[in-house]
């Protein structure tokens, strides 16, 4: 029996051509690069407790078009084995007919490490210390190891430490947006929002709306402020919580409103200073970037008061960056990358994964999931996903329910 896949292969003349072909049009380097669709053996399982998963959504995430398009950090290579499945945003069901969404995070238990690393003995599975270790090939989730496969087939394999059974009330569209909540969830605490603050978050695509969500849920901020590029983008800002939703070449003006803070600066030469703000005196408490560009970190430096706190989200890469006013200005930049044990204000703890689907249902969350697609249309689902904001959408996913292999095994 074989599983349908898209499989990431290790070629650089490939990924040299995605990467151009993605500087085009974004969700191109699915066409020119190294990712296929193949018939593939089903991944072994790597030991007597690992369990068949079979996917019915999985989503595409911002990090997996990066890869697609040839723009993945360096930093990731030696967390990566080739070749691999893509696909790390799941829902899938079990041989028991059980409905279960994926915790991607490849951390000592599904190694088989024992003692524990600290930060996995602590609950913080994202921030496991063994990535590279153990009974796995090297990979930090499920989604770039080469042992496990992963989302984007009609089966991968799964430790049953990474699964949570989904409830009934859950249908797949909302179960599928699980996993990119408990990201949101997990940077809205990050954030230690205090009461009565001015939050900015930059960056109205999925990670930025379910950050909005998120921070509505879990912290009672005075004001929130959203950039949003598109007008799809800022109706569902508006609705998830935003107070303001600005165009991003906006923001400052509109934080130095909301604050009452007073613009510093002067224009280059040639340039109007009408209107011009280069940064703040004051400003936000909080500025979540959800993007991750030179021109997000930028801005979320010139919008944060003095001993602010600029919370990381979306995944950068490679980045320009003027880094005086964190040091002049004291503030506290902090990376957000997942998800495992959260402490809450309450002074109890939670699973994020537990958290987030109990905000996807609040809030409805599964409305994000604009528009889904069958492997075989994969190039299609990369380039709607790669302009998803400028085409009215949000979240696109893989749809595998029909797919012939999944059904036959």
């Amino acid at each position: 029996m074989t599983v349908k896949a898209l499989q990431f292969r290790r070629n650089l003349p490939r990924y040299a051509a995605a990467r151009i072909a993605g500087g085009v049009v974004p969700g191109r380097g699915a066409s020119a690069g190294p990712l296929s669709l193949v018939d593939m053996d089903p991944p072994t399982p790597p030991g007597p407790d690992w369990v068949t998963v079979r996917p019915r959504l999985s989503g595409i995430c911002g990090s997996d078009l990066a890869t697609v398009d040839g723009r993945s950090a360096r930093y990731f290579e030696p967390l990566v084995s080739f070749p691999f499945v893509p696909g790390h945003e799941v829902v899938g069901d079990l041989d028991d007919g059980s409905r279960v969404v994926l915790e991607p995070v490849l951390g000592c238990v599904s190694r088989n490490l024992e003692p524990a690393c600290p930060p996995c003995a602590n609950g913080h599975l994202g921030n496991c210390q063994h990535t590279s270790f153990g009974d796995l090939e090297p990979g930090i989730q499920t989604g770039s190891c080469h042992d496990t496969g992963g989302g984007w087939a009609t089966a991968f394999t799964a430790h049953p430490s990474q699964l949570h059974r989904v409830p009934d009330d859950l249908d797949d569209s909302a179960a599928v947006m699980v996993e990119p909540t408990a990201c949101g969830i997990h940077a809205a605490l990050a954030a230690r929002v205090p009461d009565n603050a001015v939050v900015v978050v930059l960056g109205a695509g999925t990670l930025g709306q379910v950050s909005l969500a998120a921070l509505r849920a879990h912290a009672a901020p005075r004001t929130i402020l959203a950039t949003a590029r598109y007008p799809e983008q800022r109706r569902m800002a508006a609705l998830l919580g935003a107070d303001l939703v600005v165009a991003p070449d906006e923001v400052r003006r509109a934080v130095r409103r909301a604050t009452g803070s007073r613009a510093i600066g002067a224009p280059a030469i040639g340039e109007s200073s009408e209107g011009f703000v280069d940064r703040l005196t004051g400003g936000a408490d909080v500025v979540v970037d959800c993007v991750g560009s030179s021109s997000s970190l930028a801005d979320a430096l010139a919008v944060v008061r003095p001993r602010g706190r600029i919370v990381l989200v979306g995944m950068p890469s490679e980045v320009t960056l003027e880094l005086t006013p964190l040091w002049h200005r004291e503030i506290e930049l902090v990376g957000a990358y997942t998800y495992g044990t959260e402490s809450l204000a309450n002074g109890t703890t939670r699973r994020t994964f537990d958290l987030a689907t109990d905000l996807v249902r609040d809030a409805d969350l599964g409305r994000l999931v604009t528009a889904t697609y069958p492997l075989s249309r994969y190039r299609e689902a990369l380039e709607h996903a790669a302009a998803a904001g400028r085409r009215g959408a949000t979240k696109i996913a893989f749809d595998l329910r029909d797919e012939k292999e999944r059904n036959d095994l």
